[in-house]
C-alpha cells in the first residue's frame, strides 16, 4: 500500500461514515458499528463477525496484525489506510490505534441462549452508561457467563465507549436486549432459570446463597437499583454488604462479585481454576491501556 493510497481528508466518505457511526441513530439505521484497536478487531475477525471494512494506520500497525489484514483482504474484505493524524481525529484515545474496523451489528434472541445445567446469565435493568456496560460484558466473559441480558431502555452495547471497554469480549458473550422485562421473566420460568436479584435491603448477604444453576443474576443501575416489580418476581434477593460511606458499588464491580461467587460455588474447592483443563493467567490489556471504572 503506497502513501498515495493513504486517506488524509476528513471529507472522505469512509471517514465520514466512521464518524457518523458514533451516533446510535446511524448505527441502528446502518446495522453497523466501529471497533478500535488491534486486539478487539482481531477478536471480531476470529469470532466470525461480519467485518465490512478494515482501516489501518500503516506506521502504527505491527507486522503480526498486518498479516491478518492481508489475509482478510484476500478473502474479499475491504481494506483502507488513513494517516495517523486523521486516525487521531477518529478516536478519543491519547494515541490512535493502528487498526479500526466497521463491523456489522449482530442481535441475539432470548430463545437462542443455551440454557445448560451449569449456565449462569447476567441480566441488567436500564443501564445508562455504555462504558459501564462494556466493562460488565468483559467481566461476564472473564467469569464464564453464558450471556448478558439487557432489560428495558438501556445503553447500546455497540456504542463506542461500550465496544472499547469490552476489549473484544462483545464478540465472545451473547448479548440480548429485551424491551419488556416480563419477556425475560417468562423466559426464565419456561427454561427453569432461577433469578437472583440484588437489593441493598435484602436480608441475606451474597456469599450466603446457593447459586444453583441454571441461574440469572439480576442487577439494576447504580443510581436506582431494581424496581419493586422485578424484586418481587425474583426467586431470591441478596445484598452485597458494604461498610464505609459509599452508597453503591460500581456496576462492573458488583457484577464481578456476583458472577465469581456463582463460579466459586459451581467449581467448589480448592478454588477457581477456569474451564476444565485450562488454567488462565491474568491478561495484559492491549492498545489503549486498562479500562478504568465508569460511574453512572
Amino acid at each position: 500500500m503506497t502513501s498515495a493510497e493513504v486517506i488524509s481528508s476528513a471529507a472522505n466518505p469512509l471517514v465520514k461514515r466512521i464518524r457518523s457511526l458514533a451516533d446510535r441513530k446511524h448505527r441502528r439505521r446502518e446495522g453497523a458499528f466501529v471497533v478500535e484497536g488491534i486486539q478487539p478487531v482481531w477478536r471480531a475477525v476470529e469470532a466470525g463477525w461480519d467485518v465490512e471494512t478494515l482501516v489501518v494506520v500503516p506506521e502504527l500497525l505491527p507486522d503480526s496484525a498486518a498479516e491478518m489484514v492481508a489475509q482478510q483482504r484476500a478473502r474479499g474484505v475491504r481494506v483502507a489506510a488513513v494517516t495517523a493524524e486523521l486516525a487521531g481525529r477518529l478516536t478519543d484515545r491519547d494515541r490512535p490505534p493502528g487498526l479500526f474496523a466497521v463491523v456489522g451489528a449482530r442481535g441475539s434472541k432470548l430463545d437462542a441462549l443455551a440454557v445448560r445445567p451449569d449456565a449462569v446469565f447476567l441480566a441488567l435493568h436500564q443501564i445508562g452508561n455504555p462504558g459501564n456496560l462494556g466493562t460488565v460484558i468483559r467481566t461476564a466473559d472473564a467469569a464464564g457467563a453464558a450471556g448478558v441480558i439487557l432489560l428495558g431502555d438501556t445503553a447500546d452495547p455497540f456504542a463506542p465507549a461500550a465496544v472499547k471497554a469490552s476489549m473484544g469480549s462483545l464478540f465472545a458473550v451473547p448479548v440480548v436486549t429485551v424491551a419488556d422485562p416480563a419477556e425475560f421473566q417468562g423466559w426464565a420460568r419456561a427454561g427453569g432459570v432461577s433469578v437472583l436479584a440484588t437489593s441493598g435491603y435484602a436480608e441475606r448477604a451474597h456469599w450466603s446463597m446457593d447459586y444453583r444453576a441454571p441461574l440469572a443474576v439480576l442487577l439494576g443501575s447504580e443510581g436506582d437499583g431494581l424496581p419493586a416489580e422485578l424484586l418481587t418476581e425474583a426467586d431470591q434477593t441478596v445484598r452485597i454488604p458494604m461498610v464505609g460511606t459509599a452508597e453503591s458499588l460500581n456496576l462492573a464491580v458488583a457484577a464481578a462479585l456476583m458472577l465469581y461467587e456463582a463460579r466459586r460455588h459451581a467449581i467448589g474447592p480448592p478454588g477457581l481454576t477456569g474451564a476444565p483443563g485450562v488454567v488462565r493467567s491474568p491478561g495484559v490489556d492491549g492498545p489503549g491501556g486498562t479500562v478504568g471504572p465508569e460511574v453512572e
